[in-house]
Parts: C-alpha cells; sequence; structure tokens
C-alpha cells in the first residue's frame, strides 16, 4: 500500500502544471480588479503581443492582444541569452566546466584565429556571460556582417579587441553564441538537447524552435522561439530559486545568486547587468529581467514573489520608446498588487 500511495503522489506531482491556476490562491478583488484594468489600458500600446503575470506560483493573469495567443510560439530574441546563462551553470554543478574563471581558448582551440591575440587566453566563461570579452560586437550595426560569415565562432573570436577582458560591458551576441559552442563541446549534444534534458523536466517548458549557425550550432543568444506561457515558466524557474514544480532542483540556487549580482552597466540604459540578467528599480522595488529585441521581456520581482512574461511584434525598433513603456507597465502591475 505504502509503495502504491508513493506512486500515486509522483504521479501527481508530475502532472501538476508549474505555474498554479489563479484559484490556487486566495481572491484578493481589490488586487484583481486593478490588474484587470492595468492590462485592459495596455492594449493602447500597439506592438504589445501578449501578458502573463504569475504570483507566489499562481497564475493570476493572462491576457493576448491583436490576435496573440500566449499559447503560440514567439520568437523571444536575446531574452534566449538568459536561457543560456542557466544552462551554464548546470554545466557547471555537473561538473562539464570548471567554473566561470575557466578560460574559454583551450575549450575553443580548434576555433581560434590562425595567429591569435594573446588576449584570448584571458577571456573566461564568466567574461562572456556578463558581457565583458573585451571583444568588439558582433550586435548593432555588426550584426548582419556578422552572421553573414561562414563560421560564426571563428568570426566572433576573431574580432579585435576594444578593451581589456573583465572590462566594460560591450553587449555581443557573438560572446553568447561562443558560449553555445562551449556547451555543445563539454556536453556532448546540441545545446537544444541540453536544453531539453536539463530544463525540461520543468513541467511547461519548451523550446518549440531554435536556429543554428552554418555549422549547425543552436544560436546562442538569438533567435528561439517558445511560448509566453513556456517564458513565464521559465522564469518561475528562478523565482523559485532554481526547483521546478515538482520540487526538482534543476538549477543550484547558487547560481541564481550569482547571476543577479550586478558586474557591469549597459552604456545605453544604465542598467545592471549579471550573467544573462539585467537589473534595475521599478515601482520601487529591485527587478530582475531579460530582454529580447522589440520587447521580449521576463521580469521577476523577487521581493513580491512576482514573476511577468510579455512578448511584442519582433520588428519593433530599438529606440522607439516601447522599452520604456513595457517597464511602465510592470511599475503599474506591481502597484496593482502593492496597493
Amino acid at each position: 500500500m505504502h509503495r502504491i500511495l508513493c506512486l500515486l503522489f509522483a504521479s501527481l506531482l508530475a502532472c501538476a502544471a508549474s505555474v498554479a491556476p489563479a484559484s490556487a490562491q486566495t481572491p484578493d478583488p481589490a488586487r484583481d480588479n486593478a490588474l484587470e484594468a492595468v492590462l485592459e489600458d495596455a492594449s493602447s500600446m500597439a506592438p504589445l503581443r501578449t501578458v502573463l503575470v504569475a504570483r507566489d506560483g499562481a497564475l493570476i493573469a493572462e491576457r493576448g492582444y491583436r490576435g496573440a495567443s500566449t499559447t503560440r510560439p514567439a520568437n523571444i530574441k536575446s531574452a534566449s541569452k538568459t536561457v543560456m546563462s542557466a544552462l551554464v551553470g548546470i554545466a557547471i554543478e555537473r561538473g562539464l566546466l570548471d567554473g566561470v574563471d575557466q578560460p574559454i581558448a583551450p575549450l575553443l582551440a580548434d576555433r581560434l584565429p590562425p595567429d591569435p591575440d594573446p588576449r584570448l587566453a584571458q577571456v573566461t566563461i564568466g567574461h562572456l556571460l556578463s558581457m565583458q570579452a573585451g571583444l568588439q560586437s558582433t550586435s548593432g550595426r555588426s550584426y548582419g556582417r556578422w552572421v553573414a560569415q561562414r563560421d560564426w565562432v571563428r568570426a566572433a573570436l576573431a574580432q579585435p579587441f576594444v578593451d581589456a577582458p573583465g572590462g566594460g560591458m560591450i553587449y555581443s551576441t557573438g560572446s553568447t553564441h561562443l558560449l553555445s559552442a562551449v556547451l555543445a563541446k563539454v556536453g556532448g549534444k546540441p545545446v537544444r538537447t541540453l536544453a531539453r534534458e536539463w530544463l525540461g523536466p520543468q513541467a511547461g517548458f519548451s523550446i518549440a524552435s531554435w536556429d543554428t549557425d552554418p555549422q549547425g550550432l543552436h544560436f546562442g543568444g538569438n533567435q528561439m522561439a517558445m511560448t509566453p506561457r513556456s517564458l513565464l515558466t521559465f522564469g518561475e524557474l528562478y523565482r523559485n530559486h532554481g526547483r521546478a514544480a515538482s520540487g526538482a532542483q534543476l538549477i543550484p540556487a547558487t547560481w541564481i545568486a550569482q547571476s543577479w549580482v550586478t558586474r557591469t552597466r549597459s552604456v545605453y540604459t544604465g542598467d545592471g547587468y549579471g550573467y544573462g540578467w539585467f537589473a534595475r528599480r521599478i515601482g520601487g522595488h529591485d527587478v530582475r529581467f531579460a530582454w529580447g529585441h522589440g520587447g521580449q521581456m521576463l521580469y521577476i520581482v523577487p521581493s513580491l514573489n512576482l514573476t511577468v512574461a510579455m512578448t511584442s511584434d519582433e520588428t519593433t525598433v530599438a529606440g522607439s520608446g516601447h522599452l520604456a513603456q513595457l517597464h511602465a507597465l510592470l511599475g503599474r502591475i506591481i502597484e496593482s498588487q502593492t496597493a
């Protein structure tokens, strides 16, 4: 009988949703109405497509705008850099990588330029995660030229140094793509397969599609599609200190703490940046967030046990003011939950 009860309990855990339905929380009509009003007003934001809000592990709001669905995959763009950070943390925990201070040159020796800059020997896993490699950016104006190369890893490693390793923040998708190359090598499998094995135990998490480079390596830091619900579910892992809904520890709690430490700052926004996570104060609370081009956002507000996912029209032009509107929307969501 004891064995039967244990098997039944395990089955119930496996079938549990990663984010509980809103009914799992004690209803608060005032907060519910305030949040509903905020999300109704948000419909005026033309690029906005979806918003999902979870508090204390319960889904309390879910909206699609202009025909968008929270169950339809969306390109989360550079928010995928945060997923890459999680995979690196797990690889370190599993002993596949030595740690953030491990140099990358020996791991990618066969992809180095013929006459490598000596400073490449100083670039570490941590430098790539925090965008402090010192290499010229492959993002922004340089992005098209970089992805037109036949070998993106070699091209990223061949970029000239514009700062010392460990210097200022140089946002570069090439840095995260190098992490993809590292993970594929030490993991011995495609990175999407590693993600499925390592993060898949979180019920509701799934990567619908993920582009690859000319060598078949999954694109570290861009072109990853998942449903907004899956994005929220991934955020819940971080909100819950790396524990899945089943209680399994998928991401080390210590890695999450390390990832959220500000190690540098964006020259464009002044926001702090850790290992794949931005940091700023919104609505009177410290917030950590993943940010993808066009307004693909994942916000964690630890003090409120709040997780918010937002997706937007991916063609939205950077600098259009939409990012500021999304931050403001989060501020109003926070206010609705604290008033």
